[in-house]
């Protein structure tokens, strides 16, 4: 829910179109509030994402916002699965494969988001591997390989829960090497079960300008899904130059 008002989240959006890059692709998810307002405009270097969907394409659904609407919004893209939806407003992996596949049927892109709590992470990284493993599998349930004949019609964010800051700028990321690991483990999940060799898998948990270099120089992670570093042009700036 940021920002608060029109204004700064065009001032943001301008901040990043005055510093485009041809090499990195910037994907702008702004409160549905304010995301049909921007994503009408003609911006430089700059795709529209929605941070959530609903499964239902029409309906007596109040509050909900349809693949559809998106579509004809000029979105391109539609976040699914955030930790902080699982967590916040209870969604399960079974609401979230039907939003994947309401978002595939829709023509969108899907950034597909999954990572494991504190608590899963103490028992190990491979206890962290099967569960998310066990989620990847149901947000992809039934999902015929016909849907993913656009390239890139999927991208997964891996964003261990243990390491988002929510707005805390003290808050530690994770090492970029377990990171790399996870994402390895995604990517051969992904090939060995759905043909899906070069499936993009960004990484998400207090990505900033320091370290978003650490994480993206590691050949394996295709990119960062930016948290509170996003409301902060400069700091922005900093992880698309280094994408």
């Amino acid at each position: 829910m940021n920002p608060a008002t029109y204004e700064e989240a065009e001032a943001l959006a301008k901040a990043v179109a005055e510093k485009p890059s041809e090499n990195a692709e910037v994907v702008l998810c702004p409160p549905f509030v304010w995301l049909t307002d921007l994503s009408h405009k003609a911006w430089k270097g700059i795709k529209f994402g929605a941070q959530d969907v609903f499964w239902e394409e029409k309906g007596a659904f109040t509050g909900e916002v349809s693949s559809a609407m998106l579509k004809n919004s000029k979105v391109e893209y539609v976040i699914i699965g955030h930790s902080e939806r699982r967590k916040n407003v209870g969604e399960t992996d079974e609401m979230v494969n039907k939003k994947v596949k309401a978002a595939l049927q829709a023509g969108l892109k899907v950034i597909l988001c999954v990572g494991e709590s504190a608590e899963v992470r103490k028992g190990g990284i491979e206890a962290a591997k099967e569960f998310v493993g066990n989620q990847l599998k149901e947000d992809l349930k039934d999902i015929p390989n016909s849907q993913f004949s656009i390239r890139d019609s999927v991208v997964i964010a891996y964003e261990p829960i243990w390491a988002i800051s929510g707005g805390d700028p003290t808050h530690a990321a994770d090492d970029p090497k377990n990171a790399v690991e996870m994402i390895v483990f995604i990517k051969s999940l992904l090939a060995t079960c759905y043909s899906l060799p070069a499936v993009p898998v960004l990484y998400g948990g207090s990505v900033n300008g320091s370290n978003a270099k650490a994480f993206l120089g590691e050949k394996e992670i295709d990119g960062a899904l930016v948290g509170g570093a996003s409301l902060k042009p400069e700091e922005f700036a900093k992880i698309v130059e280094a994408a």
